[in-house]
Order: structure tokens, then C-alpha cells, then sequence
């Protein structure tokens, strides 16, 4: 992934914000390269960390695909009906066409990274909107709330920049996580 934003989308009012939501969905916007993954991986990730099995109870919390394109429609379609094939379960996720995105606000922009101030020290010269859009920032908030394993990060950190002390805060908090996790939950 190339880089990942929290806003609100599927919904009719302008200019949505956490308190007044309107009838949007809090979501998350994921750019990522297919040279690199696949919109098919992507999913992957997605029915792997997520079982909605239950209805939300409000429709800023429900459980959505938002797609870019009828090919893409097609392919998210598809893998629900194998994760409810492979569960014997209804999966209550709407797919539904992506209309406009509205960032969330920039306190919600990075959430794990914000609550690691050792961490946050490695972007100190980062404004509000750098850090949400900052590939750097989205694969340390990844770390920070425990995705990844102590393999993927030494594979890793030559390209995140990190001072002696963020990387190792970063391997003291994956030490002891070697398996084949996703770096990066969905």
C-alpha cells in the first residue's frame, strides 16, 4: 500500500465531520500500487481480519466495500459470497459505488502513530496533512497498533528513515512476533 486515509463516504451530505456525520460511513481509503498487490489482495486481507456477521447497529458504523469500478464491484461481490460460502453465514457488507471521500479530521488521521509518542518523534517535521498522506506514517501506525511481525520490519526499516531509537522502539515492540502476519491490517 502506498498510503491509507480515515473520512467518511456513502452518504449525501457536503462536507461531513465527526459530529455531524449526516448519513455517511466511517471509512478508509487505501492507494495502493498494482504493480505491487492487487485489488484481489486487498480483499483478502479484508475477509481475513473481518466476520460481520451481524447487522451494525447505526450507519456510521457499517460494514462496507466502496468500489471504484464494476470490475471492481464484480471481484468484491464475489469474494463475499465465498466468505459466506466458507462460513455458512450472511455477511453483512454492502458494496456499494465510491462517491465522494471526505478526510476525517486530522486527529483521526493516524490514530495509533498519534498515541506513540516515540514513534510520532520520528515525523517531527511533518504538518497535520503530510503526516496523513505520508507512506512513512502509514506503515509505522500500522506497527504501532501491532501489525506486522519482527521479520517484515527488518526487511523493512532501511526504507523508513528511522533514527538508533525508533528502530529500536519499533523492534522492541514487534520482538517476538515472526510469524507471516499482514504488515498491515485492512
Amino acid at each position: 500500500m502506498v498510503r491509507t486515509r480515515v473520512g467518511y463516504t456513502g452518504g449525501a451530505k457536503l462536507q461531513p465531520t465527526y459530529r455531524e456525520l449526516g448519513d455517511h460511513t466511517e471509512a478508509f481509503q487505501i492507494d495502493y500500487d498494482p504493480a505491487r498487490t492487487s485489488y484481489a489482495a486487498l480483499l483478502e486481507v479484508f475477509w481475513e481480519d473481518l466476520h460481520p456477521t451481524r447487522p451494525a447497529y447505526r450507519r456510521q458504523y457499517r460494514c462496507a466495500i466502496f468500489v471504484a469500478d464494476e470490475a471492481q464491484r464484480s471481484l468484491a461481490e464475489a469474494t463475499k459470497r465465498e466468505a459466506e460460502a466458507a462460513t455458512g453465514q450472511r455477511m453483512y457488507v454492502d458494496v456499494e459505488p465510491l462517491t465522494a471521500f471526505y478526510r476525517a479530521e486530522d486527529y483521526h488521521q493516524k490514530y495509533g502513530l498519534r498515541r506513540s509518542r516515540e514513534l510520532l518523534q520520528e515525523l517531527a517535521g511533518y504538518d497535520d496533512r503530510a503526516l496523513a498522506d505520508s507512506t512513512v506514517a502509514m506503515r509505522l501506525n500500522a506497527y504501532a497498533y501491532g501489525h506486522g511481525t519482527a521479520k517484515e520490519l527488518a526487511a523493512e526499516l532501511p526504507s523508513l528513515g528511522l533514527s538508533p531509537a525508533g528502530t529500536r522502539w519499533l523492534e522492541r515492540l514487534l520482538r517476538g512476533k515472526d510469524g507471516d502476519g499482514a504488515a498491515c491490517g485492512v
